[in-house]
């Protein structure tokens, strides 16, 4: 159950506060002053602080800073923090909300509005925390992982093209992680608060790939229930990767030309254009110059997206950064199961190295992850023969 600080110099309030919260089922701790709240606070993990504003030797503005200065240069994981105040300092409290508080109650305390206030604060700290995590996970799964030269390159052209306004075209073969480079590449520029929407047009069906980038109006197609818009759209602001561009219909081509070109959309069944500003990253695993000259690729297309190309070299020319990738999936993927972290033996790695990986990264991931299943507490190159 959640840990609460309540922190009030009115020994008939925090008396009262701690019953109720008691009562609710949480445990509750009590401070007669800021200055041994903030004590408690930063010795303690809790959950929730309540908080008077006006006390003496501390006020609970000074204390909710002191507090949440010292957590983030120590580390710490902040509670959520909420006054209480009188009628007369709710100006005060509403200056505490900009400050970072997460709410306020007024006395005289009204139950309902206690109990409420609490389970949302904790409800938003949960939310928070599971952000987090996610945000860890995707920033793992996002990550290059390499020193080889090969790699090297492809970070330093990522470097310097991520903050510009350029088109991007990623080629390299399935499972090379063109994927991970678009993500790079929009984590770092000026788009980064805005959206990245990703797009696989080799998933869609040809008679549904515009209504996917463009939107659509209702009633413009069977099925075609409301208004919706369409990815464009939704990357409005921010970043359209276009993943497996070769496999998109060359109707669709013509409308992604003419949305580059003018800078606007029009969703199927409507002739009213919508301005669109959006930097559009592409990938491929086909040979796009062939594609041309067979006629099922754009050639006009095709320069207005290669303004800026991107190789992901394959991992059977980057066999040196094996040892590096093993390590990072097996903690990434113990961690994922909250497991002990599995070590691969030199024997093992090396019999890594000497596969060929048509899979590229993500069939020695897939590889890695049965090893730490089917292997032993430390993974040899036995384990490598049998599971591999």
């Amino acid at each position: 159950m959640a840990k609460i600080l309540v922190i009030d110099d009115e020994r008939a309030i925090r008396n009262t506060l701690k019953e109720i919260l008691e009562f609710e089922g949480y445990t509750v701790e009590v401070a007669e002053n800021g200055r041994a709240g903030l004590d408690m606070a930063l010795a303690n993990k809790y959950d929730l602080i309540y908080t008077d504003i006006k006390m003496p030797e501390m006020d609970g503005m000074e204390m909710m800073q002191a507090y949440r200065k010292a957590a983030q240069e120590q580390g710490h994981e902040e509670a959520p923090v909420v006054m209480i105040t009188g009628h007369g300092t709710v100006e005060t409290a509403v200056d505490a909300l900009k400050s970072g508080a997460y709410d306020f109650i007024v006395k005289p305390l009204d139950l309902n509005r206690l109990l409420v206030t609490t389970q949302r604060a904790l409800e938003h700290k949960s939310l928070v925390q599971e952000t987090k995590v996610l945000r860890k996970k995707i920033g793992a799964r996002n990550k290059m992982v390499g020193e080889s030269a090969a790699i090297e390159r492809v970070r330093e052209i990522i470097e310097k093209v991520a903050g510009t306004e350029a088109r991007v075209m990623i080629t390299g073969a399935n499972g090379t992680g063109k994927e991970v480079v678009a993500h790079m590449i929009h984590e770092n520029s000026n788009r980064a608060k805005k959206p990245m929407v990703e797009v696989n047009c080799a998933a869609i069906p040809s008679e549904l790939i515009e209504s996917e980038l463009f939107g659509h109006t209702k009633g413009s197609f069977t099925s075609a229930i409301k208004d919706r818009a369409g990815k464009f759209e939704q990357a409005d602001g921010g970043t359209l990767f276009l993943d497996e561009i070769g496999d998109m219909s060359l109707s669709a081509q013509a409308k992604v030309l003419r949305a580059l070109q003018e800078n606007e959309i029009t969703r199927v069944g409507s002739d009213k254009p919508i301005k669109v500003n959006v930097r559009v990253l592409a990938a491929t695993n086909k040979d796009l110059k062939k594609e041309i000259a067979e006629g099922r690729f754009r050639e006009d297309l095709y320069h207005r997206l290669n303004v800026i190309p991107i190789h992901v070299p394959a991992l059977d020319d980057r066999k040196e950064d094996i040892p590096l990738l093993v390590k990072h999936f097996a903690e990434h993927i113990c961690g994922e199961q909250g497991w002990k972290v599995k070590v691969f033996d030199e024997e093992a790695v090396a019999a890594l190295q000497a596969r060929s990986w048509t899979g590229n990264i993500r069939e020695l991931r897939n590889v890695v992850e049965r090893l730490i299943i089917l292997g032993g507490e430390v993974i040899t190159a036995g384990d490598v023969a049998c599971f591999a």
